[in-house]
């Protein structure tokens, strides 16, 4: 038996309406928000008493979600700095196609976003860079180039 799909990648933030309207701005659509609670929650995360808000956002292709999640309880646990470098063990991104990098880490940048290195050519194919977005997410943006 196969996967039929990726269905999600799942993101814990801090300021849940903060993260929304950063990946909003990236072009993002948001589906809808709900409050996830009860047994079938904690069975699911392996944690007691779980009370959180979510809010699933898709690309516009719909072929992509975004779960973005804020804990009420238990409280959420930092394991560190939020600007920690892309080589740590563990360390996530999520990587969008882009028609604009330029455009698009300018639009970010009110959001908070600040480009990792910097706006990098790969041979004639992309332009390709690494922002920091909102609770410390790394976020990839890719322009294939023409």
């Amino acid at each position: 038996m196969a996967i039929q799909r990726m269905d999600n990648v799942g993101i814990v933030v801090e300021d849940l309406d903060a993260a929304v309207a950063f990946f909003v701005e990236l072009g993002m659509e948001l589906e809808g928000r709900a409050g996830v609670e009860g047994l079938v929650a904690d069975r699911c995360t392996g944690l007691d008493g779980v009370r959180c808000d979510i809010a699933m956002l898709r690309t516009p292709d719909g072929h992509s979600r975004l779960e973005l999640a804020k804990y009420r309880s238990p409280a959420v646990i930092s394991d560190g700095p939020r600007n920690r470098p892309h080589n740590i063990l563990g360390t996530h991104r999520v990587m969008f196609a882009v028609d604009d990098i330029e455009d698009t880490v300018a639009r970010l940048r009110p959001h908070g976003a600040e480009l990792v290195g910097e706006i990098a050519r790969f041979e004639d194919s992309y332009l390709l860079c690494y922002l920091r977005g909102p609770d410390g997410i790394i976020v990839g943006l890719a322009e294939q180039l023409r």
